[in-house]
């Protein structure tokens, strides 16, 4: 009756499968030497462990949990009938009792689902169904960034499919990724104005000195992770929020300040953000998306050869000024990842062809002609 698959349930949520099923094994041992006849039971609890760590290789919703925990519990049964058929019992001589305790260890399985929560609060931990629930975009604060900061709401979209594609090929967290990649900008809206991709027209900047605004867009990490606490995001998510831009500078301030004051002594602090640099693969790939992504919009040309030669520029530059030099990153994870966000970028900025026209001629009738006219798209509209 005790349902020991909740163990292999959590490690496999929380942590991976090789961990889940070492812990399981060991468990289940330990617990065995209790038992004159021991085999039965390592051999229905293995089972059942490895059924659950089958079932969930990845949870994103909760009828996942319970169609798991139905799949354990119909496994657990099958094995104890072959079990009790193959020590020679038949139908008729079967304790009926042990099935009973099966389906009551199932019915107990069933509370895994209340205590993730419960160890998400108490310990921090966060599972892949949090992060699917966080990444639904009618969640009060991505609703919010959608109506007061369009444009930063479409940029934060954006670096979340990119940073996908590229923990997905290098065996990063896809999900982890992609919902900090969604909150990453979120600080952004206490000044939206103030960040171009809000921006229509008018550029509040131009009226302010460059320490000043630097320290305006640098605000926006820290306004984020105030943000973040309100809204009581995961600390994973906050620590992506911290780590976006790492150590680095504004640098379209800061290199204005510098032509403007050449013989006077800068001071860094002021145009260099919070950090810390990123110390996990998700936050490596956060940067790298957020960087590149940013700068693509400012191309003039969006041709295949200009977006490698910007991606290499940007990801070469963060790896030079030691970005990823507390991260578990190879240089062939990095290599990869450059690739993979060419392709997509290239992919995103990859213009329609033209829509052929119909010359017309008197030899069509009206009512072909008019529906030429209608099938034709309007002059300058015809690249969407």
């Amino acid at each position: 009756m005790v349902p020991f698959a909740i163990v292999p349930i959590f490690i496999r949520v929380f942590m991976d499968s090789r961990t889940a099923f070492a812990a399981t094994i060991i468990i289940v041992s330990i617990c065995s030497l209790s038992l004159h006849s021991p085999y039965e039971f390592m051999l229905l609890e293995i089972v059942a462990g490895l059924t659950a760590i089958y079932s969930l290789k990845e949870l994103t919703s909760r009828s996942q949990l319970f169609r798991s925990v139905l799949l354990i519990t119909a496994v657990t049964a099958l094995i104890k009938l072959g079990y009790d058929l193959s020590q020679g019992f038949i139908l008729s001589t079967i304790d009926p009792s042990w099935y009973e305790r099966i389906a009551i260890s199932g019915v107990l399985l069933l509370f895994a689902y209340p205590l993730m929560l419960l160890f998400e609060k108490m310990f921090g931990f966060i599972s892949s169904v949090t992060l699917v629930e966080l990444s639904n975009v009618n969640t009060p604060l991505l609703r919010q960034m959608s109506k007061e900061a369009q444009g930063t709401f479409n940029h934060s979209m954006q670096v979340a499919n990119l940073s996908a594609e590229v923990a997905a090929k290098i065996g990063a967290n896809v999900q982890l990724v992609r919902t900090a990649a969604l909150y990453h900008d979120i600080g952004k809206l206490q000044n939206p104005a103030f960040f171009t991709e809000n921006q229509n027209g008018v550029n509040p900047h131009d009226e302010l000195p460059e320490e000043q605004s630097a320290q305006i867009i640098i605000r926006h990490v820290t306004d984020g992770l105030e943000m973040a606490d309100k809204h009581r995001l995961p600390s994973v998510i906050k620590e992506c929020i911290a780590t976006h831009h790492g150590r680095s500078k504004a640098k379209y301030f800061y290199v204005n300040y510098v032509k403007k004051h050449p013989d006077e002594p800068v001071n860094e602090e002021l145009f260099t953000y919070p950090g810390p640099n990123p110390h996990t693969k998700e936050q490596a790939i956060l940067m790298m998306a957020d960087s590149t992504e940013a700068a693509s919009r400012s191309l003039s040309e969006k041709t295949e050869d200009s977006i490698r030669q910007l991606v290499n520029m940007i990801v070469d530059q963060q790896m030079a000024e030691g970005y990823f030099s507390s991260c578990p990153i190879t240089f062939q994870d990095i290599a990869t990842a450059k690739e993979v966000l060419v392709s997509s970028l290239k992919t995103i900025y990859h213009a329609r062809i033209s829509y052929p026209t119909l010359e017309q001629s008197s030899s069509l009738t009206p009512e072909v002609q008019s529906e030429v006219a209608i099938a034709q798209p309007a002059e300058g509209k015809e690249k969407v």
